[in-house]
């Protein structure tokens, strides 16, 4: 998951909640919660348990991707694309 930001604490604020009472609901202690979303630290199954928490499908956990942008496979460096090139 190195180029794909976990939109959690987005997802807690839509849904009125804080990612304290989220880590709660996932018996999870909050500070170790809020150090795993930081660092985009989650497998499959604890992200399908966080979608499931939020009421949300997988996908919606991570950011869009830009239009436009691409990400180096090599060092995750954004690159901006010009379509007029």
């Amino acid at each position: 998951m190195a180029n794909t930001e976990l939109r959690i604490k987005e997802l807690c604020r839509e849904k009125g909640i804080t990612q304290a009472q989220l880590a709660d609901k996932l018996g999870i202690q909050p500070v170790s919660f809020s150090q795993a979303v930081s660092r985009n630290k989650f497998n499959m199954d604890r992200l399908s348990e966080i979608a499931d928490a939020l009421g949300v499908e997988i996908p919606e956990l991570f950011d869009k991707p830009k239009e436009g942008v691409i990400h180096c496979p090599h060092c995750g460096k954004e690159i901006k694309l010009n379509p007029n090139v």
